[in-house]
């Protein structure tokens, strides 16, 4: 089996294509106390039947590090007071703000819920110096996926307004066991 990633990037707020309207109201809030149980919560809530796994093994206080850390920001979309999906954005290279991770928890794929967290969390890593005053103007937006991601990532981020500035394939052993939401998670795949 062959893994592709696709690396994308947007060079200009003005590329943002908003989504259309979500079928339900969506709220979307940062999380702006670093809060390691819930980054965790969303990272396997999101990731699990995506094969997340490279923070899986991460203490408390490595995620506490991590997410302390000036221009790292995590976007949390809500619906009717039920967590639907996050995004969180690393600012650390000069210029740069990279949408780390993205993705919604499978009660709420195909609702419209990830074209229009995309397109608020674009807004967001855009004016992501203005939140950080020491950090630089941002300059581009990147995010990569892969074939291993959910199957509408790739087109969502396009149908945004980022490009696919560059594509790498490598092998795979064999097709990854996703691991679940937790340990033992038995319920049906989305």
């Amino acid at each position: 089996m062959e893994i592709t990633t696709w690396y994308l990037e947007q060079d200009d707020p003005a590329g943002i294509r908003p989504a259309r309207p979500p079928a339900w109201p969506v709220e979307i809030v940062r999380a702006e106390l670093p809060s390691p149980e819930l980054n965790r919560f969303l990272y396997t809530a999101v990731g699990g039947d995506w094969s997340w796994s490279d923070r899986l093994g991460w203490t408390w206080r490595q995620w506490h590090d991590w997410l302390d850390r000036p221009g790292v920001e995590t976007w949390v979309a809500s619906v009717r007071g039920t967590p639907a999906g996050y995004a969180e954005l690393d600012g650390h290279r000069p210029g740069e703000v990279e949408i780390a991770y993205f993705g919604l928890l499978p009660r709420f794929a195909g609702q419209g819920v990830g074209g229009h967290l995309l397109t608020v969390v674009l807004r967001h890593a855009w004016s992501l110096s203005e939140r950080h005053p020491a950090l630089p103007p941002v300059r581009r937006v990147t995010l990569n996926t892969c074939s291993l991601d959910g199957p509408a990532a790739l087109a969502n981020y396009q149908a945004r307004g980022l490009r696919v500035v560059r594509t790498q394939t490598r092998p795979g052993d064999s097709q990854p066991q996703a691991p679940g939401p937790w340990p033992g998670a038995d319920r049906p795949k989305p």
